[in-house]
């Protein structure tokens, strides 16, 4: 079944990479993680960092979902770009100007921030793509945001902003109907 799920986050990686981008521009970086210790590193990352979060059970929650996967696909923003539509969904009449006055902040086990809105739209139908794939092909998987926080703080993604999708096959899926862990 860890084949199948590793063919399958390739797959998913080719939806990430063809899906829509605002202006058919390609400031995506996509990585696949099918090594057992990688997928270790990145729960137990995630269950380092529950402790001093703001919502511990959660983290701890995910951690095991990274811990039972057989392969994660992880999508970012390489950098800081705006799509050049002065949609004002920023907060800024224009782009130039967003551009111009954006003060960057940065969370730990987190992002930098903020961002163009459609550049994150462009994770978003990342995203979408990829669970669509998984999904054609019966491959259990779920978007999470604390995975890509954790491979980012790991240097295992090269992104601003990243989030991902763990993946594998099971006779029950681990990813959904489940409980948050109690403290």
């Amino acid at each position: 079944m860890r084949e199948a799920s590793i063919m399958a986050a390739q797959l998913m990686a080719a939806s990430m990479r063809t899906a829509p981008k605002a202006g058919g521009k390609d400031f995506l970086e996509i990585v696949v993680i099918t090594e057992a210790e990688d997928l270790r590193r990145i729960g137990e990352k995630m269950a380092q960092y529950a402790p001093v979060s703001t919502n511990e059970a959660y983290w701890r929650r995910d951690s095991a979902n990274i811990a039972a996967c057989h392969a994660l696909v992880l999508v970012g923003l390489k950098r800081f770009t705006t799509a050049g539509y002065d949609c004002g969904g920023c907060g800024y009449p224009t782009c130039a100007e967003f551009a111009g006055k954006r003060e960057e902040h940065a969370k730990e086990m987190g992002y930098t921030g903020p961002h163009c809105i459609m550049r994150m739209m462009d994770i978003g139908a990342a995203l979408a793509s990829a669970a669509k794939t998984a999904s054609l092909l019966n491959i259990d998987n779920r978007v999470q945001q604390r995975v890509g926080a954790a491979a980012r703080a790991l240097g295992l993604i090269n992104a601003v902003v990243a989030m991902g999708i763990p993946l594998g096959v099971f006779g029950k899926s681990p990813f959904f109907d489940r409980q948050a862990a109690k403290h």
